[in-house]
């Protein structure tokens, strides 16, 4: 393992720093509507930032450390998009105004670096101490491989249904509506004391945060395949995931141009477990995992654009949602009388209802 040193962590965090600041305090200074070619003059930043950061790598890590970042990165970038699906869904199903979803997925992103770095750290460790790890590792990313295929189409979030937010909702008490970007608001109760409210906000920003963890433990074995060098795994992870905000707003019109990612990332995950699992029998070089990589993604864009030529759409991408704000008017049910409660799930029969007679 090529050795790390402490300038080389000083370094990557003065850069993600760097990056975050820009972001919020350049891109981002004012709330607003972030369109498609803002957002992707962002990604391109991003992406450079990641390439000069790489270019450094090679140049006092050497090739192989250079390689290891390189396929890390593609790697974990191709992975995160399919979250692009899942924040389309959350986004849609608790109405966030479009001008503030950028500060959600903000702070969303901060607390996956945290998360992934404890992630990240606790897989190393235990690769290096037990190495046939390697092999449950290896088995559980040819299963996700599978499952990611065979799995139905995600549904509406509920917030009820995740943990987290079921628990946070028995201590704090959550607002019906937004405040405006606010994630907790101050109001008065029956006995005239300030008391404190979280907003809507806060709980989307609970179900992104809980969503990056579920996919984190896809992910993290997936790059711990590529290399087990702490350094080389988190800042991959980092740069990938830090843009991972621009582009969303820059792929969020087009999502469903990428009917067959799936398959492309199921097969990129498979491989990776194979890989794994053959590590006693034979080593697969990085720069050999490297292009299989990029030929498993180069083959699914293209037969999805060719798909899309064809038809129009990719009818496995269907309307993320029948109701309007299912999540947000979860929220209002709980929190109301029963009366209200029912007339809002009346209400919401009606809404189905009507597009469904429109369809």
């Amino acid at each position: 393992m090529t050795e790390v040193t402490d300038i080389a962590w000083i370094l990557f965090v003065i850069s993600i720093a760097a990056l975050l600041a820009l972001d919020l305090g350049v891109f981002n200074r004012k709330a607003h509507v972030i369109k498609p070619r803002e957002a992707l003059l962002q990604v391109a930043v991003f992406i450079a930032a990641a390439v000069l950061f790489n270019i450094g790598i090679y140049t006092w890590m050497g090739g192989e450390a250079g390689l290891e970042f390189t396929t890390g990165y593609i790697m974990e970038l191709m992975l995160s998009v399919d979250n692009l699906f899942v924040f389309v869904i959350v986004f849609a199903s608790f109405c966030v105004p479009q001008e503030d979803q950028h500060k959600v997925l903000f702070y969303g992103i901060l607390g996956a670096l945290l998360f992934r770095f404890a992630f990240i750290m606790a897989g190393v460790a235990l690769v290096e101490t037990f190495s046939w790890v390697l092999y449950i590792f290896g088995a559980f990313l040819i299963f996700t491989g599978i499952r990611m295929v065979t799995k139905k189409e995600e549904k509406a979030v509920e917030p009820d249904k995740n943990i987290l937010v079921r628990g946070f909702r028995k201590i704090m008490p959550v607002t019906g509506n937004y405040e405006g970007d606010r994630f907790f608001v101050r109001k008065t109760d029956a006995a005239g004391r300030a008391v404190l409210w979280a907003t809507p906000m806060l709980v989307t920003l609970l179900v992104v945060e809980t969503t990056d963890i579920l996919f984190a433990v896809d992910s993290i074995p997936a790059i711990l395949g590529i290399t087990t060098n702490p350094f080389i795994v988190f800042s991959s992870n980092a740069f990938a995931i830090l843009g991972l905000r621009s582009m969303y707003f820059a792929l969020a019109h087009i999502m469903s141009a990428f009917c067959y990612l799936k398959y492309g990332l199921a097969g990129i995950l498979s491989f990776i477990g194979v890989k794994m699992l053959v590590v006693e029998i034979y080593h697969v070089p990085v720069v050999v995992s490297l292009a299989i990589i990029l030929v498993i993604l180069g083959v699914t864009i293209i037969a999805s654009l060719i798909r899309n030529r064809r038809t129009g759409t990719c009818p496995e991408i269907v309307s993320v949602q029948a109701d309007a704000c299912p999540a947000l008017r979860s929220l209002h049910a709980d929190d109301a009388p029963a009366p209200m409660a029912e007339t809002a799930r009346s209400i919401s029969k009606e809404i189905a209802e009507v597009k469904k007679g429109k369809e």
